[in-house]
C-alpha cells in the first residue's frame, strides 16, 4: 500500500507513526499490545484497515490569525496553544476540510475575527464538523465567544456553498478554558442533530454526544465484542458507560434484555431516542453513575449474564470493578482505548475472580500510537 506523507507531520504531532508504512504501524501496535497485555494470554493478530486514510468522521479545528493577519484554522501544536494551519489532513474527512476552508473565507468576507485567547477579543473559537459516513448528513457547530453576528446570512452563505450540510448549530463558550464546547447552544439551521447507521442500527448524534470517530473500524470492533459476548437471545446484559447506546443497541438485537448506564444526560436522551427509532423494546437507559447503580443492583440481588464496559482513557476505577465482581456476571467484555490502563484493570479483575479468555487489538486510529482492544473475561467458578 502506498504510504502518503503529511507535510505537517512534525509540527502537528497528531499522527505519531506517520514515518512508518502501514504494515509497520500494525506491527508496532501488535507489539505494544503484547507488551502490555501478553501476560494475560495470547494476543490475536491486530485488525487493520484496508484504506487507512480520511477515516475521521468528526473534525475539530481551532481558528486564529497569523502574524500577517490571515485567518487560519487547524490544530494546536503539541503542548502549546499555537495553531498549526491545516488545509487538508490525511486522517480527516475530506468534506469537513472543505467546509473549514469555506468558513475561513466567510469570516474574511463578513469582517469577522477569530477569538484571541490573550486579548479575549474576537468571535470564532472553533468549528466542529460531524459527518455520517452512511447517511451523508453533515453537522457544523460554530463555537463562538458571543452570539452577536449576522447568523442568518452567514449560515445561508455556508449552506449555499455546501448543500450537503443538514444542520448548523451555534455554541457559545465565553470561558477561558481548554474545553471546546460551552453550555449554551442554538440551532441555526436544520434539526440540530444528524443521524448515521452503525452495525445495522440508526443513531441520532448531537453536538455533545460521543460517537465513534472511525465508523468503519467501529463495526469491526463491535462485531468482535458481540462474538465474545456469545449472546443467544436469552441473556440479561448491562452496557456500562453506554454513551448514546451504540454497543447496547447492537447487543439488544441478540440479547434478552439490555440496560444502558450513562452519566451524561444529553447522551441518555439521545440513547432513548435511538432505541425508539430502531424499534428496540428490550433496551432501557438510566442516567446514573455506573458504579453506584451496579452497587444498587447487587443489593437487590440482580445478576446479569454479560456486562460490556467501554470506559474513558483513564480506565475504570477499583470501586467500579469491585461492584462489578460482586454483581458476578458470567462474562465481561472490556473494550478499551488505552491498553495501559486496561492492563491495570484486568489485573484487578483477575484478583476478584475473573480470567482473561481472549484479547483482540483493533486499529481504530491509523498513523497514531493509539490502539483499541477488546478483551473477554469469564468468571472462575469457586473464586
Amino acid at each position: 500500500m502506498e504510504n502518503k506523507q503529511c507535510p505537517l507531520y512534525r509540527k502537528c504531532g497528531g499522527c505519531q507513526l506517520q514515518n512508518m508504512d502501514y504494515a509497520r504501524q500494525l506491527e508496532w501496535k501488535q507489539n505494544r499490545t503484547r507488551k502490555l497485555l501478553g501476560k494475560f494470554g495470547k494476543i490475536e493478530p491486530i485488525l487493520g484497515m484496508k484504506n487507512p486514510y480520511y477515516y475521521r468522521n468528526k473534525v475539530q479545528a481551532a481558528f486564529a490569525q497569523d502574524r500577517r493577519g490571515n485567518i487560519v484554522s487547524g490544530v494546536y501544536q503539541s503542548s502549546t496553544h499555537r495553531v498549526v494551519p491545516v488545509k487538508s489532513c490525511l486522517t480527516e474527512d475530506q468534506t469537513a476540510d472543505k467546509i473549514m476552508a469555506t468558513v475561513r473565507q466567510l469570516l474574511k468576507s463578513f469582517k469577522l475575527h477569530p477569538y484571541d485567547e490573550r486579548t479575549e477579543r474576537g468571535f470564532l473559537r472553533h468549528v466542529l464538523v460531524k459527518r455520517g459516513f452512511q447517511s451523508g448528513q453533515v453537522m457544523v457547530v460554530l463555537v463562538v465567544s458571543n452570539s452577536i453576528f449576522p447568523a442568518k446570512k452567514f449560515t445561508a452563505a455556508l449552506c449555499q456553498k455546501h448543500p450537503e450540510i443538514t444542520t448548523v448549530l451555534l455554541n457559545i463558550n465565553r470561558h477561558h478554558t481548554s474545553m471546546v464546547l460551552g453550555e449554551q447552544e442554538k440551532v441555526l439551521y436544520g434539526p440540530g442533530y444528524i443521524e448515521d447507521t452503525l452495525c445495522g442500527c440508526r443513531f441520532r448524534i448531537s453536538a455533545k454526544s460521543f460517537y465513534q470517530i472511525n465508523p468503519v473500524q467501529c463495526e469491526v470492533l463491535y462485531s468482535k465484542a458481540m462474538e465474545y459476548a456469545q449472546l443467544t437471545g436469552k441473556e440479561s446484559v448491562i452496557d456500562a458507560y453506554c454513551g448514546i447506546g451504540t454497543i447496547g443497541m447492537v447487543a439488544a438485537k441478540k440479547a434478552g434484555q439490555v440496560l444502558g448506564i450513562e452519566l451524561n444526560r444529553d447522551a441518555v436522551r439521545d440513547a432513548a431516542a435511538n432505541a425508539r427509532q430502531n424499534g428496540l423494546h428490550n433496551i432501557h437507559f438510566v442516567c446514573a453513575d455506573a458504579t453506584d447503580y451496579l452497587t444498587e443492583m447487587t443489593e437487590e440481588g440482580i445478576r446479569p449474564d454479560v456486562v460490556f464496559m467501554d470506559p474513558p482513557r483513564a480506565g475504570s476505577t477499583e470501586r467500579f470493578l469491585l461492584s462489578l465482581s460482586e454483581l458476578a456476571p458470567q462474562r465481561v467484555v472490556y473494550i478499551s482505548c488505552n491498553p495501559e490502563t486496561q492492563a491495570r484493570d484486568l489485573q484487578y479483575l483477575c484478583e476478584l475472580g475473573y480470567a482473561v479468555q481472549k484479547i483482540q487489538p483493533v486499529d481504530m486510529f491509523p498513523h497514531t500510537n493509539h490502539v483499541e482492544t477488546v478483551v473477554l473475561m469469564s468468571r472462575v467458578e469457586g473464586k
